[in-house]
């Protein structure tokens, strides 16, 4: 069955093309999610504290990805532990969050998140709540490190 959930963590062009080369996961779509402002820019995100956090629309088959493996992906790209930065990225829209339509992913995103702060000292940073709105990041945004293979990104490929 084909489900959506929305993943901030950090930089979102790195995030898009580390998703995208997961099993299951089907599309991704990069935007803004859970500020304050009608159809951001990027530039009103990165300069004007909208509050939205770069995030990735992921469509995903969870008969063959399931929720909580999709997570243990995501959790393997971040630190988990930091507040408004990954890697060398650093502010408000570059925080980590799970967002959710369906309350019963609200639910396996908290278990997953209570679990995942026993591997850690510090607490946990992801935000976890339901998606206020998602607007599409502009075009050239999308699949950004396909186009500009040489892009800044906190998540290491091999290729």
């Amino acid at each position: 069955m084909k489900k959506t959930i929305y993943l901030a963590g950090g930089c979102f062009w790195g995030c898009q093309k580390y998703f995208d080369r997961i099993p299951g996961v089907l599309e991704t779509e990069v935007g803004y999610a859970n500020g304050r402002t009608e159809h951001p820019s990027y530039e009103q995100v990165k300069h004007e504290n909208t509050g939205h956090a770069e995030t990735v629309r992921v469509v995903y088959d969870d008969s063959l990805l399931p929720l909580e493996k999709l997570l243990e992906a995501y959790a393997a790209v971040i630190d988990p532990t930091t507040v408004d930065q990954q890697g060398e990225d650093r502010g408000h829209q570059y925080r980590t969050g799970i967002y959710w339509e369906d309350e019963a992913d609200g639910d396996c995103a908290r278990l997953f998140l209570s679990a995942l702060a026993q591997h850690y000292a510090r607490p946990i940073a992801v935000e976890a709540e339901p998606l206020r709105q998602f607007f599409p990041a502009e075009e050239y945004h999308q699949k950004y490190l396909e186009k500009n293979p040489g892009g800044y990104c906190h998540i290491h490929f091999d290729d």
